[in-house]
């Protein structure tokens, strides 16, 4: 069956993972999470990509993004990656590949799922026994939105805005909802729906949304849908 092209509408936000090949580790030093956040930062901001949420685990990474442009996205995940290929291989004497194929990613309706992303992004950590708290992971978004630092990378979206009139209160708000979690149900639809490539959204986004592509955007009917619309990964 032949892969679907990847779906990048500007305006909207997409969740993006990048795996290792074979799971293998894609950072083997602080040094190299660092070089990974510096080259996100760098094409993000050339390629007009808003950048709402990341983490850095040891053998992929997520990304929260709202591309400004139609190729914005896929030119960030070209350059980063090519880039980021040559760091490792040359600080740690070895040569190949690097990644498990092509970036994942799908467009998220933003209302019911955003700041679901987000905790589930955050909560990647946790999940996988790299921390107790998402708080005491370093290398995530996380510590941005609860006060704890401020990341220049991060660009909040407005529906974090919504959660409090002052920031003390959009800290608090936040912090709640990534200690409440993600339910079973969200987390599973947050993973497949990156990995497939299936839009993430109610039956009257799709159908909004399939206005602007010929792309199929669920996994439903094999021609344009009707209005019908995670372990740590």
């Amino acid at each position: 069956m032949a892969r679907l092209p990847r779906l990048s509408v500007p305006g909207y936000p997409h969740h993006v993972i990048q795996r290792g090949n074979n799971r293998q580790p894609i950072f083997l030093a602080d040094a190299d999470r660092q070089r990974m956040l510096e080259l996100i930062e760098e094409h993000a901001r050339h390629d007009e990509v808003a950048v709402h949420a990341y983490v850095l685990m040891d053998n992929h990474f997520h990304l929260l993004l709202t591309p400004h442009t139609g190729d914005g996205l896929s030119r960030m995940m070209q350059s980063v990656g090519r880039r980021y290929v040559r760091h490792f291989n040359d600080s740690h004497g070895r040569s190949g590949t690097l990644w498990e194929g092509r970036y994942k990613s799908t467009l998220i309706e933003a209302g019911p799922y955003l700041l679901a992303c987000m905790a589930y992004i955050d909560l990647n950590p946790v999940r996988a026994g790299l921390a107790t708290l998402a708080r005491d992971y370093p290398w995530s978004s996380h510590a941005h939105y609860a006060g704890l630092r401020a990341d220049r990378m991060v660009t909040p979206h407005p529906l974090y805005w919504e959660l409090g009139n002052t920031p003390f209160a959009r800290e608090a708000a936040y912090a709640r909802l990534v200690q409440e979690g993600v339910t079973p149900s969200q987390q599973q639809a947050l993973t497949e729906s990156a990995l497939r490539g299936w839009v993430l959204g109610g039956p009257d986004f799709l159908a909004a949304l399939q206005k602007k592509t010929e792309r199929r955007l669920s996994k439903g009917n094999p021609g344009r849908p009707s209005s019908t619309g995670a372990s740590s990964t």
